[in-house]
């Protein structure tokens, strides 16, 4: 592929992306080659090439029959929230051996970004991308510090992987006050180098998408 095409298909692959994540592309819509190049005013190819490339993330399906926008089912967070919670759980305790003090102030420079973002924001209901930004960056600041970039890109691709359930999660908390309190204790502890403290809360924090999105005793 040259180098146009290239940028052609990262283009219409952010794109795609951005409108499967914010949900102006449902769960289980058909994505039509065609159909989504003149919706972005790019060429077939490139379309096709992003489509092979969300595939490979979990946000399209495909199969004979053409692209889906891939569905959404409480199985399929337990999935994310497992992986995530092995994988963040193995950076974190890197983290904490390696970590310098450059790691930490850039947890504490994130923490306050993320409340700033919070200040901003009206209301949790749903959060904008440049909220979500901040948020990313906070978890991404807890493990920055592991020396491991493989570890980061696999947080970083699943924690993008569970963003529209975060959009439902979020439109469910009545303000943010808890949601802050979470990240705020979390912080405190990984700054502390209160390894299994830290871990445990991490863990429980993660695992708090699954318990408000599907409450227990709810069909998935």
């Amino acid at each position: 592929m040259s180098g146009a095409a290239e940028t052609l298909a990262e283009r219409a692959g952010d794109l795609l992306q951005r409108d499967i994540l914010a949900g102006v592309l449902a769960p289980g819509a058909r994505l039509g080659v065609h159909e989504l190049a003149a919706r972005y005013g790019i060429g077939v190819t490139p379309v096709r090439e992003a489509l092979a490339r969300l595939a490979a993330l979990g946000l399209v399906g495909g199969g004979q029959r053409g692209f889906r926008v891939a569905e959404i089912s409480r199985a399929d967070l337990a999935d994310i929230t497992r992986a995530r919670q092995a994988v963040e759980a193995a950076a974190l305790r890197l983290a904490l051996v390696e970590g310098d003090a450059e790691w930490e102030a850039g947890i504490v420079a994130a923490l306050h970004l993320l409340r700033r973002h919070a200040e901003i924001a009206a209301s949790p209901d749903g959060t904008s991308f440049a909220f979500d930004e901040a948020h990313k960056r906070f978890h991404v600041a807890l493990i920055a510090g592991c020396g491991s970039a493989r570890l980061l890109r696999a947080q970083s691709a699943l924690y993008d992987e569970a963003y529209r359930y975060r959009r439902v999660m979020m439109t469910r908390f009545e303000g943010w006050g808890p949601f802050l309190h979470e990240h705020e204790t979390l912080a405190a502890r990984v700054l502390a180098r209160e390894t299994e403290a830290a871990v445990a809360t991490l863990m429980a924090h993660l695992a708090s998408t699954l318990a408000i999105v599907y409450p227990p005793g709810k069909a998935a």
